[in-house]
C-alpha cells in the first residue's frame, strides 16, 4: 500500500522550466481552459435540438481524443520552474488549466491582503439563481489560504468556518482576506465574499504547515 504522505510529496515537482517556456505553456493551454469553461456553461444552457447535440458531442470527443494522446498520468501537483515561478495549475479553485475551477485570480497587495474580483457563471449554481455555498467555502478557503502565505505562514486547511450572512448571486462578486494572527504554527485568516451590496460570506480559516513540510523546512534552514 502506498504512502499518502510519501505521494503528495512526490507531486511538489521541480521542472527548472525557464520562464519562456512557462509563458508559451500559459499563452498555449490558458485560451483552452477558457474555451473548455465556456463549453462547460454551453452544455449547461443549450437548447438546440437532437443532431446539433449529436454532433457537438461526437465533436468533443474528438477533441478529447486528442488531447489525450499525450498526457501525464495522474494530477498535475504544483511545479516550480528555474526561476520559482510557481505553477498550481490543477488546483480546483484557481487552476489556470483547470476549466472546472471558477475563473479566479488572486492578488497580493504590499500590506499582505489577498483578493480577487471574478465573475461566476451559470455552472456554479445551488439554490436557483444563486452561488452554491460550496463553491464560496472553495473561493474563500483559496483565498485566505493564499493570503497565508503571502504572510509567511503556509499552510494547509485545519478548519474553515463560514457565516452565510445573505444569499451570495451568480455573477460579479470580489473576495478578500487578511492575515490576522499566529497561534503557535497556526495561522489565523479571516476574509469575505461580497457583492455590489456588501458583504455576503464570512470566513475564518486555521491553516497548518504539515509536520513533514515543518521538519524539511528546518533542515534547509539548520534551524
Amino acid at each position: 500500500m502506498s504512502d499518502p504522505i510519501t505521494d503528495q510529496r512526490l507531486l511538489y515537482i521541480h521542472d527548472q522550466l525557464p520562464d519562456a517556456e512557462i509563458q508559451r505553456e500559459a499563452d498555449l493551454y490558458g485560451p483552452l481552459t477558457d474555451s473548455v469553461r465556456e463549453l462547460i456553461a454551453a452544455t449547461l444552457q443549450t437548447e438546440v435540438g437532437e443532431p446539433d447535440v449529436r454532433r457537438a458531442k461526437a465533436l468533443i470527443e474528438e477533441a478529447a481524443s486528442l488531447l489525450q494522446a499525450r498526457a501525464i498520468p495522474g494530477p498535475y501537483g504544483v511545479r516550480w520552474g528555474a526561476s520559482g515561478w510557481k505553477r498550481g495549475w490543477g488546483n480546483a479553485a484557481d487552476g489556470f488549466r483547470n476549466a472546472v475551477a471558477p475563473p479566479l485570480n488572486v492578488h497580493t497587495d504590499p500590506d499582505g491582503r489577498t483578493w480577487a474580483d471574478f465573475h461566476l457563471g451559470p455552472q456554479y449554481e445551488g439554490p436557483a439563481g444563486l452561488t452554491h455555498g460550496g463553491v464560496s467555502a472553495l473561493i474563500l478557503d483559496q483565498v485566505l489560504g493564499d493570503c497565508a502565505v503571502a504572510s509567511g505562514n503556509p499552510g494547509m486547511t485545519g478548519t474553515l468556518s463560514l457565516r452565510y450572512r445573505k444569499p451570495t448571486p451568480l455573477g460579479d462578486l470580489h473576495a478578500e482576506a487578511r492575515f490576522d494572527r499566529l497561534d503557535g504554527v497556526k495561522a489565523i485568516v479571516k476574509g469575505h465574499i461580497a457583492d455590489a451590496e456588501g458583504i455576503c460570506v464570512e470566513a475564518e480559516g486555521i491553516f497548518i504547515l504539515p509536520r513533514w513540510a515543518r521538519e524539511a523546512q528546518s533542515t534547509t534552514t539548520g534551524s
